[in-house]
């Protein structure tokens, strides 16, 4: 039986970087406030990555209405994009975009 891509864990957390109490959804992954995100998913919601590391913000692009966040792990290095929630810090986001809009690696 094959297993679901995406699996929805509603969970609430302190963010490790800026410390800001973040309740969760089920579709939260990073922190609304710094836009940090753990390393813990290798598919959405998984939490089957033995990393655990930090999940830097690299950059941002909007496109369609929408940011989609690029992030790399300070441990492994490995790059993932995920969508903007409608709570994040709309300010970084656009700084993120402005400075520098990335992709991942393939």
């Amino acid at each position: 039986m094959a297993t679901r891509k995406f699996q929805r864990k509603p969970e609430d957390f302190v963010c490790e970087w800026c410390g800001t109490q973040v309740k969760g959804t089920g579709y939260t992954d990073h922190c609304p406030s710094c836009l940090a995100s753990k390393h813990v998913d290798i598919n959405p919601g998984d939490r089957a990555s033995e990393c655990g590391g930090k999940m830097m913000p690299m950059g941002a692009v909007y496109q369609k209405g929408e940011f989609t966040i690029t992030y790399q792990c300070l441990v492994c290095r490995e790059q993932k994009r995920v969508r903007a929630a409608q709570d994040d810090n709309r300010d970084m986001l656009i700084k993120l975009a402005a400075a520098r809009p990335s992709r991942p690696k393939r």
